[in-house]
């Protein structure tokens, strides 16, 4: 079965699609606060290279989740938000992140310390 067939049977893997990768459910959280300029995201990553994160907003973008707002100054200003679409993709991913406080301590006591650890964000 080839990847085209399998979203049609499986929403799980269109939301993988969307959100896959090691800063796009960060991402999500971050604009779940609200518009954010790209400096203010890039600050609030830490760790993030600019290349990769402009990837990830234009892949969001794409997607139909983030919006992409150019205001006409001098110098020009671009704030990134959710879309509506965005919105309730955040909301589904809201019980994940619960599991994730919930089962801290025993996820934290299963990893290798030779392993890096992601810190955990809220969404």
């Amino acid at each position: 079965m080839n990847s085209d067939a399998d979203h049609d049977v499986c929403g799980m893997s269109l939301a993988i699609d969307v959100v896959g990768g090691k800063w796009k459910l960060h991402l999500m959280w971050v604009l779940g606060a609200g518009p954010q300029r790209f400096g203010q995201i890039r600050r609030m990553l830490d760790g993030v290279s600019e290349k990769v994160l402009t990837e990830n907003l234009r892949q969001l973008e794409a997607a139909g989740v983030v919006h992409r707002e150019i205001y006409p100054e001098i110098p020009p200003r671009v704030e990134y938000s959710l879309t509506t679409l965005g919105d309730t993709l955040r909301l589904a991913l809201e019980p994940l992140e619960a599991w994730g406080d919930t089962n801290r301590a025993a996820l934290a006591a299963n990893t290798r310390p030779s392993a890096p650890v992601a810190t955990a964000v809220g969404l």
